[in-house]
């Protein structure tokens, strides 16, 4: 590739990564276009489609902060603490970060790198899950399905209660994970 090229890619990278992070993944790519300073038509020459390019971006974008959620969580002690803060630190990425919210709300599911990202996801919660109903901690009456529906519908709560304050979110969310345990 030359170096115009190149450096159009990395524009577009860049663009796409700020554009993403702040308006999510189902933000026009005429907005990447403007940002980058470049045409939509070198953004779909260069990386093929919309897909393309957010699967080009992905891990830049939301691998790392999910990842680091998951090896956070797992370093804890304690079923119940785990699978709170599993919950608590996904469903709080979801508010902060409307790109994460798309990859776990699953909005292009035809994305290889975005359902691996959301599987790694629910298989960790999964185990969270059956560890803490193993303990006793957690309602035995919850599945894996379930679990994957309470991120969803965060997800669709985050999006559709868009002027709630991150306190009155979190707040909320406390009264969800309560109603999880088996000592309510």
């Amino acid at each position: 590739m030359r170096a115009d090229a190149r450096r159009n890619v990395e524009g577009i990278r860049r663009a796409a990564l700020d554009v993403f992070r702040t308006g999510g993944l189902t933000t026009p790519l005429d907005e990447v276009a403007r940002v980058a300073g470049v045409s939509k038509g070198t953004i779909y020459h260069r990386f093929g489609s919309r897909t393309g390019l957010i699967d080009a971006v992905v891990d830049d974008l939301v691998a790392a902060r999910i990842a680091g959620i998951i090896d956070a969580v797992d370093a804890l002690d304690g079923p119940l603490l785990r699978f709170e803060e599993y919950l608590l630190r996904t469903w709080l990425l979801q508010y902060d970060e409307p790109a994460a919210n798309d990859v776990l709300m699953r909005v292009l599911p035809d994305s290889e790198p975005l359902t691996t990202l959301f599987e790694r996801a629910c298989h960790f919660g999964a185990r969270l899950l059956s560890d803490a109903q193993a303990a006793g901690v957690v309602r035995d009456d919850i599945t894996s399905e379930d679990l994957r529906y309470l991120i969803l519908e965060r997800g669709v709560i985050v999006r559709a209660c868009d002027r709630q304050t991150r306190d009155d979110y979190r707040r909320r969310l406390d009264f969800v994970l309560r109603g999880l345990r088996t000592d309510r």
